[in-house]
């Protein structure tokens, strides 16, 4: 068994989610550009308690003045969000559907519509509600997660993986469109979840040279490696994220924990090989294989 592994045997289970929860924080805003499959979980059903009369009297409120078309659209967002709180699922799919019938633009509200079909057990359902949000706007991100999470439930791999790499490569096409990121890092997921970890490891070079600034293909990189114990990879490549900050001298205390987690040399003393490494935005190390991040949290 790898050092790595040996040491992630005997280190405490709260110990293996902290360095999780800090590998994910560093990859704050990815949250909305890839990294959700898997991190999509149905919410806990309710527990009936004193303080929920209230909302229930204000739910009656609400929907009274939706039947006679009085609700804002705020009002109409605290009805559902109401709803779903207390559980009653069936009645916010019946509130959400003729708003989302009268205001297609509002694609968040068709994607509450597939996300509580989901809930359902429906999954063609939700799919359907999907796929008219794609259809309007191919690269939606929101829209494409779920729907990725939905075809694997379902067996559809390669399907899932066409639609988000058919977004990714149009996104890619010059000039390169910001989008771009969040649909590369939601097809490597795939990729990794699908065992194509080379495929995967591309579209994380990829990315990290078509955005040189942006920290978050190498921390994916660091994530993969040290998941298969590939500690040097893991090292080299959070050292190049760090290259990318404004001031690489000042160093990034989130970068250093997260290897220090790792059980990790400090990066401030691998400064002089990283600032040789940095040119093509990857490193030499050879690629290894890893889970999606959040498998990291089992072992």
């Amino acid at each position: 068994m790898a050092v790595a592994e040996q040491m992630t045997e005997s280190t405490p289970r709260r110990a293996r989610l902290g360095a999780l929860l800090l590998a994910l924080a560093l990859l704050a805003g990815a949250a909305a550009s890839g990294w959700w499959l898997g991190r999509r979980q149905r919410p806990p059903a309710t527990t009936p308690t004193p303080a929920n009369a209230r909302l229930e009297r204000e739910v009656r409120s609400l929907r009274q003045q939706l039947q006679g078309q009085q609700a804002s659209p705020a009002e109409q967002q605290r009805l559902l969000e109401l709803l779903v709180a207390l559980n009653r699922r069936q009645e916010a799919i019946a509130v959400l559907e003729p708003l989302a019938d009268r205001e297609p633009d509002r694609w968040s509200l068709r994607l509450l519509l597939a996300e509580l079909r989901r809930d359902q057990g429906d999954r063609a359902g939700a799919q359907r509600e999907l796929r008219m949000i794609l259809n309007r706007r191919s690269d939606q991100m929101e829209a494409l997660q779920l729907m990725t999470l939905l075809q694997l439930e379902q067996g559809q791999g390669n399907q899932a993986e066409n639609q988000v790499k058919a977004a990714y490569q149009k996104a890619m096409r010059p000039p390169v469109q910001p989008q771009a990121m969040g649909l590369g890092l939601l097809l490597a997921d795939l990729q990794q979840r699908r065992g194509q970890i080379p495929a995967a490891m591309a579209t994380y070079r990829r990315l990290a040279t078509e955005f040189p600034d942006d920290q978050r293909p190498l921390i994916a990189l660091a994530l993969l490696r040290k998941q298969q114990g590939d500690r040097n990879g893991a090292l080299d490549a959070l050292n190049q994220a760090r290259q990318r900050l404004r001031d690489p001298s000042k160093g990034d205390p989130r970068l250093d924990r997260l290897a220090a987690s790792w059980g990790l040399a400090s990066l401030r003393g691998q400064d002089a090989g990283a600032s040789n490494r940095t040119g093509s935005g990857e490193s030499r190390t050879a690629p290894t294989p890893a889970p999606s991040p959040q498998d990291g949290s089992s072992r």
